[in-house]
């Protein structure tokens, strides 16, 4: 069953040149992050702060012809995940006909907040990527929200790049104690 979904926040991934967009479930903490490219959290954070652009972007183009063309959003659904690639679907109505055509999770979100529909995803993708704060300390579980464990080594690179990082360096400086 699909679950009602914002987009909650776009953030910078410091591992890689990608960027996280967090969606966040309406009724209650429970969020789904998904990586996408710089120009797709470009795009949907270009809408989302109601910036001007000289001319059409490539998701209001595509809103603009599907209005053209007599068809209507009405919804995104992100459908499935597999091998840790989201999918999702874009859902339309054509001249009373119901169409769905599949897209990439984050240009699906782009032209939802460009038309203004709800993003749905299916619970089944929330149990395999969801994520929910620990009650208690307001932060991200242990426990991912199909109650697995998350392993030592998942969170190794982050340990990894934090050893690695060479305090002396920041504020061009050397430190004295």
């Amino acid at each position: 069953m699909p679950v009602e979904m914002v987009v909650e926040s776009i953030r910078m991934n410091l591992l890689a040149p990608t960027r996280v967009v967090f969606l966040k479930e309406t009724r209650r903490e429970r969020y789904l992050p998904i990586i996408i490219g710089v120009p797709e959290a470009d795009a949907i954070a270009i809408k989302l702060q109601n910036a001007d652009v000289p001319r059409p972007l490539t998701h209001d183009l595509l809103s603009t012809m599907i209005q053209t063309l007599g068809g209507r959003v009405t919804q995104i659904v992100v459908t499935d995940l597999q091998d840790e690639t989201f999918f999702a679907r874009i859902v339309l109505d054509v001249d009373g006909r119901h169409v769905e055509v599949d897209s990439r999770p984050s240009d699906a979100i782009a032209l939802a907040v460009r038309v203004g529909v709800p993003i749905f995803v299916d619970e089944s993708v929330l149990d395999k990527s969801g994520i929910e704060p620990d009650e208690a300390r307001g932060e991200p579980s242990e426990e991912n929200t199909g109650g697995e464990r998350i392993k030592e080594e998942q969170l190794s690179a982050f340990r990894d790049v934090i050893n690695q990082l060479n305090l002396d360096d920041l504020g061009g400086g050397s430190r004295k104690a």
